[in-house]
């Protein structure tokens, strides 16, 4: 996964003029931990990268969380064209730390892979009278599924679906930009899919709601809270929803920046799972 963050970064920069005049700085957004862009636990609307019609845009992220007895670290690249179309990838490490010690598991980690697909439908960010929405679909598949299969997970494959829709609004905020963006998944992954889909308890894909605002200080910063509603599958633990308060900084159109506090609850029968959310990123 390194190599693959490392290889997209310089293509990044290699082809970062194809699109230097088109939307404004920001308007990308970050690269979400499951490599579509959005912000860092909720998928937006925005594509990711700068490129305009009939221009190709692109970003390479990696991203660590720790909460003392996790540590996620996610990787991934994605591509967009005409600010129409958006395929990702990214590959998740979930270290099980305290877990796997505790209850003397056959793995101390577990992965997956998720391939993404992201249609925006109609609307602009900014400019439209409708916001921008945008139909995404996400396909995992779990790397080591024995931990998730222990623990009651029905499945190692899946694939969800979700809604988005983004606006900004300029000045909005008391002079400052604001945008706002809501997300409607269809899914039933345990705790991203890192556990697997499904469970003994239910094994029905439902909605589940997810939401982002920002505050834009400048054209370089902005300040931010996420929402995002989990299911609650398995009766091995109970799974929690996650929000998170975030500062993102991009100096410009080819690096951003994401420092997060996140607030994840229950994590596999371990409560209070809060800790630092830090997210590199380069774009074109």
């Amino acid at each position: 996964m390194r190599r693959i963050t490392l290889l997209a970064c310089g293509l990044c920069c290699a082809l970062g003029a194809n699109a230097e005049q088109g939307r404004l700085l920001a308007t990308g957004g970050a690269s979400m931990l499951e490599g579509a862009a959005g912000g860092g636990i909720v998928p937006w609307a925005v594509l990711t990268g700068y490129g305009e019609q009939d221009e190709w845009g692109g970003s390479a992220f990696a991203t660590r969380v720790e909460t003392g007895d996790y540590r996620l670290d996610a990787g991934g690249v994605a591509l967009a064209y005409g600010n129409r179309l958006e395929l990702s990838y990214a590959r998740q490490h979930l270290d099980l730390g305290s877990l796997a010690r505790d209850l003397n598991l056959p793995d101390n980690s577990v992965s997956q892979d998720i391939f993404g697909l992201k249609v925006r439908l109609f609307g602009d960010l900014i400019y439209d009278r409708l916001p921008q929405v945008a139909l995404g679909v996400q396909h995992k598949r779990q790397r080591d599924f024995r931990v998730p299969k222990l623990v009651g997970a029905q499945r190692d494959t899946d694939t969800e679906g979700y809604l988005a829709a983004s606006r900004l609004w300029l000045g909005a905020a008391f002079g400052y930009n604001l945008l706002g963006n809501v997300t409607a998944r269809y899914s039933r992954a345990n705790e991203l899919g890192l556990l697997g889909f499904g469970g003994d308890r239910r094994d029905q894909h439902q909605w589940l709601g997810e939401a982002s605002l920002a505050v834009l200080l400048n054209p370089r910063w902005a300040v931010g809270v996420e929402y995002r509603e989990k299911p609650d599958n398995l009766s091995f633990a109970g799974e929690s929803d996650w929000q998170d308060v975030f500062i993102g900084y991009f100096p410009s159109k080819h690096v951003s920046l994401v420092l997060a506090y996140a607030r994840l609850g229950e994590i596999a029968t371990y409560d209070h799972q809060d800790g630092v959310y830090l997210s590199l990123q380069g774009s074109f």
